[in-house]
């Protein structure tokens, strides 16, 4: 199995080159330094999940493009035990593992990934694009979701939808790692440019 930071560095390379995009105009699309993105490319450093989100939106596409290949199967995804999540994780920033249960596919609109939040872990997010909306579901809990200002509790076996354009949070203030399914699905409009191999105007 592929490196994840390996994988990381590859599909960011692979997307800018099909775009035609130097690091300087990465860097101004993504907002993220061109010495950061290089930095990433070189798989020398791994990126925050708020950058990575950064490159994803200037790139408008989903955040799994960097988390892991495409699968075809729709079958046999296996969950793994806990220390397995660890393991075929991507650590993105102190507290949190986020891996991709199924990769974008355009044909339903989302990607659903798994995040892992440690004990103590706060990970408050900017708004995505236009449109984007999250579906979350607790795993292992209880954790907490920040919409629409407030923080509410959420134990074992919730299930929230929320509209992901305007700030929203997530934190485990307990004593276990708290563990959730996220499936994100983007608008038509982002369906238009995933995948492009062409440069963008």
């Amino acid at each position: 199995m592929q490196d994840p930071a390996s994988y990381l560095a590859q599909a960011l390379k692979e997307l800018r080159t099909r775009r035609a995009w130097s690091l300087d105009q990465t860097a101004r699309k993504t907002g993220v330094s061109k010495a950061m993105l290089g930095q990433i490319e070189r798989a020398e450093s791994s990126p925050t999940i708020a950058t990575l989100w950064k490159i994803a939106n200037g790139f408008q596409t989903p955040v799994s493009s960097f988390l892991t290949p495409p699968v075809e199967m729709s079958v046999n995804r296996s969950i793994g035990s806990d220390t397995d999540r660890y393991v075929r994780g991507l650590t993105v920033e102190p507290g949190i593992v986020v891996r991709s249960l199924f990769s974008y596919d355009a044909r339903f609109g989302f990607e659903m990934l798994e995040l892992v939040l440690l004990p103590g872990t706060v990970r408050l997010s900017e708004p995505h694009a236009a449109g984007v909306t999250e579906h979350v579901v607790i795993i292992s809990g209880p954790m907490e979701l920040l919409v629409d200002g407030r923080w509410n509790v959420l134990p074992k076996g919730s299930a929230v939808r929320f509209a992901a354009d305007r700030p929203h949070g997530y934190r485990n203030l307990t004593t276990h790692p708290a563990i959730f399914h996220n499936l994100i699905h983007y608008p038509a409009d982002y369906e238009e440019s995933v995948g492009d191999p062409g440069p963008i105007p």
